[in-house]
């Protein structure tokens, strides 16, 4: 009778060296690594998805005053219970992430560049803007800041794509951009009235 265990190699041909169709395989393998890893860069300096921004520290609460002082001096109405801002061309702009939702609802002039600051109140949220292609981590105690210029009206989710608790699902966020030279606050909704 054998005896197996841990300690007893095992039989086999593991020792043995790879086959043609092995090394081919392997090989193919590593070059691929190798395109992948030369492509990071690539994408990071020619990408559209990897925007630079400002960073920088930030008191989660003193976040929080600025954008509620941002958005009473240039709230134009409500948007489901949420203040609706629409700022003047070159401004900045604050865009607040916490549990469960985003604050403000924005409305931008397309063509009109503005400094966009985003940070989270409690937690790490994810910024993802749809239906356009920009994805970013918002972090409680950081302030990215990022250049942006609306290239076409319409109207953009803003979802987040960090899990954050419970509610996570609900939480989507609102920014809508006017063709220039227009200041018509969207439609607005009375308190409780639901259309999502």
């Amino acid at each position: 009778m054998e005896l197996i265990s841990g300690l007893v190699p095992a039989r086999g041909v593991w020792w043995r060296p790879a086959n043609r169709q092995e090394r081919l395989w392997i090989a193919i393998a590593f070059v691929w690594c190798l395109v992948l890893f030369a492509m990071m860069p690539f994408w990071h300096l020619k990408g559209g998805q990897n925007p630079t921004g400002i960073r920088s520290r930030v008191d989660p609460a003193a976040f929080a005053e600025r954008t509620l002082r941002f958005a009473e001096e240039y709230g134009i109405g409500d948007d489901h219970g949420v203040p609706l801002v629409a700022p003047p061309p070159g401004a900045e702009v604050y865009l607040l992430g916490q549990m469960w939702r985003w604050y403000p609802a924005l409305q931008l002039e397309e063509g009109v560049t503005y400094t966009l600051h985003l940070s989270a109140l409690d937690v790490n949220h994810g910024f993802s803007l749809y239906p356009a292609n920009l994805n970013l981590q918002v972090v409680p105690g950081y302030d990215y800041g990022l250049r942006i210029t609306p290239n076409k009206a319409g109207e953009y989710r803003v979802v987040c794509n960090e899990f954050c608790g419970v509610g996570h699902h609900n939480m989507l966020g609102r920014i809508v951009v006017v063709p220039a030279g227009t200041k018509v606050a969207a439609a607005a909704t009375a308190p409780g009235e639901e259309t999502r």
